[in-house]
């Protein structure tokens, strides 16, 4: 587990989570924390912390600058790393509203097997109803509005809810946490606040 703080804590502005896609994963598009960290803060972002190797950026901006970060960023990873990563941006309120209402939770499904899908842009009715449940009979899942909410009953690996597959059937792009992780980044915005 990684943390890194690299700018003061601003008392004034909102705190966001920027989620980034596909980093630091079997060894492909390598991008070091410290080296993520230092291009938000040269993007103007503030309270900048860090979380695991996936790509888990806290922040502080206005609303207005925090997606023109996101860009920035995007685009410096860009020219230092040749490749271009999706980052999906949630509010505060985002985030603790994906927190408090999980419906597998109240199911009393295991934490554990419990994923959140980040999507870029909400998906329409007609896309989510061409999820296919039998396409993976064990897992279940919620589309709610920008978020997916999946139960892997049998582990993430075994499921054939891939993110290709998602992100073609519902028409956007998505970047998946683990509970584990989404509550962790749910800790660090509060301790924000």
């Amino acid at each position: 587990m990684s943390k890194s703080k690299l700018s003061p804590k601003s008392t004034t502005k909102p705190t966001f989570v920027a989620l980034l896609r596909g980093i630091n994963v079997g060894g492909k598009h390598i991008l070091p924390m410290a080296d993520l960290a230092s291009m938000f803060a040269k993007a103007g972002a503030l309270g900048i912390r860090t979380y695991i190797q996936s790509g888990n950026v806290v922040f502080e901006a206005s609303p207005s600058d925090a997606p023109k970060i996101a860009w920035t960023v995007t685009e410096s990873i860009g020219k230092k790393f040749k490749f271009e990563p999706t980052i999906v941006l949630r509010s505060a309120a985002e985030m603790t509203d994906v927190v408090a209402n999980n419906p597998f939770l109240a199911d009393g499904s295991e934490p554990a097997a419990l994923y959140v899908g980040f999507l870029a842009k909400a998906p329409g009715k007609a896309d989510i109803a061409k999820i296919d449940p039998a396409r993976s009979p064990k897992d279940r899942l919620v589309v709610r509005g920008r978020e997916i909410f999946v139960h892997y009953p049998d582990g993430v690996a075994n499921s054939k809810f891939t993110n290709a597959y998602i992100d073609s059937t519902l028409a956007t792009t998505s970047t998946f946490r683990n509970w584990r992780t989404v509550m962790k980044l749910h800790e660090m915005i509060k301790s924000s606040a």
